[in-house]
């Protein structure tokens, strides 16, 4: 980790602080008991009938099998509210408290768990939704909703109860709500996920730390060429190689720290206090 304590130093030590940014996907919360999206035991695996996600996890599939997908979503929204934030969460929250000024997390989940671990909401941009929040399937407003409560369903194959479908009509119009998530054929917007601000989030991020997500959508990546664009530093933190090592070989930039997310922050975490210190 010598490396790691100059480039905080660096960081630091620029007339105009950077931000240090935390990107995260699945992988966190692995250890909080949700399963990551495409490994052998996975959400997409265990929940969908063996649905690939690219098929299942998308509007026009929704529109064909509505039930099948709010089955699917009440079932993960109870798993989401049976978990609870794991150490790497507890972590991030203890960096924050160090550098109020100068952190954000930008989120692939959708599970919550950096809120209710304590991050500040102003900090947290969630690039694929939440859980929190549905809106009209048919775009009657824009308006967003929060969650009706007391719906989700403990089984995958337990049947949605009247008054739960009740619930989930749009009080606008009528028409069946849906979670406030991005699916696979759908694109980013800033309105919904946020696409511009971590753009420019990206663009003065001095250290971008990736952690538990290989890189498979779109936006993470131009994240990573972002900041790698600007000068930015960006550190691949994943137990295997994956999509993010192929876009960064050979850049000088860009480090890669295998092994789990709790090890990389905990020793991030003691270094950077160090740093401040010294600074």
């Amino acid at each position: 980790m010598k490396q790691l304590k100059e480039i905080l130093k660096e960081n630091f030590q620029k007339e105009k602080r950077n931000k240090i940014t935390f990107l995260t996907g699945a992988g966190l919360s692995a250890a909080s008991g949700i399963p990551t999206y495409r490994s052998t035991d996975g959400i997409w695996v265990k929940g969908t009938k063996f649905h690939k996600p690219e098929e299942f996890g998308t509007f026009k599939y929704f529109s064909k099998n509505q039930e099948e997908v709010w089955q699917f979503n009440l079932f993960r929204k109870g798993m989401f509210e049976k978990a609870q934030p794991n150490d790497s969460h507890k972590l991030l929250v203890d960096i924050e408290q160090s550098i109020p000024e100068d952190f954000s997390i930008i989120t692939q989940n959708i599970d919550g768990l950096h809120h209710r671990a304590g991050n500040s909401g102003t900090k947290i941009f969630e690039i694929h939704g939440n859980m929190r929040l549905v809106r009209c399937s048919l775009e009657c407003s824009k308006a967003v909703y929060l969650y009706p409560k007391d719906i989700a369903l403990d089984r995958i194959d337990e049947e949605i109860p009247d008054e739960t479908w009740e619930k989930l009509e749009c009080p606008k119009c009528g028409g069946l709500l849906r979670p406030n998530i991005l699916w696979f054929d759908e694109y980013y917007n800033e309105r919904l996920y946020k696409v511009d601000s971590t753009m420019k989030i990206a663009k003065n991020t001095g250290i971008l730390i990736v952690i538990g997500t290989s890189g498979a959508t779109t936006l993470p990546l131009r994240l990573i060429e972002q900041t790698l664009q600007y000068g930015g530093y960006v550190l691949d933190v994943n137990l295997e190689d994956n999509n993010i090592t192929r876009l960064t070989e050979g850049k000088k930039r860009a480090l890669s720290y295998r092994m789990t997310s709790d090890e990389f922050l905990s020793e991030f975490h003691k270094i950077l206090e160090e740093c401040k210190v010294i600074l």
